[in-house]
């Protein structure tokens, strides 16, 4: 039993050093690219924003907005877990109150709140200060 637990924690540790990464901060704001939230929630980006589409009244500015192409392309030379994100004409990113808003509109069975620094004990955050 007490093994079991310990796999657990140890699995819950690495979900969050995970999602540490792909935090960023963008104008003030810990955000999360459209495509990793994509990731995360397992579906595709495509359909991610299909979805913040068809409920934009849901997403205010402060919960999600779009990068510049100037940002996109400062973004692409941070991240290099996605070579595309250089090529992507739109990118949006999302607020903690943004994700939280996601798990909503996203019909997807791992559609739960991401939390984005929700323990600040457990995440150690870098700022990219985009």
């Amino acid at each position: 039993m007490g093994n079991k637990i310990l796999k657990n924690s140890k699995a819950e540790v690495l979900a969050v050093e995970a999602i540490a990464r792909v935090i960023h901060v963008v104008h003030g704001h810990r955000v999360m690219l459209d495509s990793d939230l994509a990731f995360l929630y397992g579906v595709e980006t495509r359909a991610l924003n299909q979805a913040v589409k068809r409920s934009r009244k849901r997403f205010p500015a402060d919960f999600m907005f779009e990068l510049s192409r100037e940002e996109i392309l400062r973004m692409s030379q941070i991240v290099t877990s996605s070579s595309a994100l250089k090529f992507s004409k739109r990118v949006h990113v999302f607020t903690e109150q943004g994700v939280a808003m996601l798990s909503s509109v996203l019909h997807s069975e791992r559609a739960a709140p991401v939390p984005l620094g929700s323990r600040p004990s457990e995440l150690s955050l870098t700022s990219t200060g985009i």
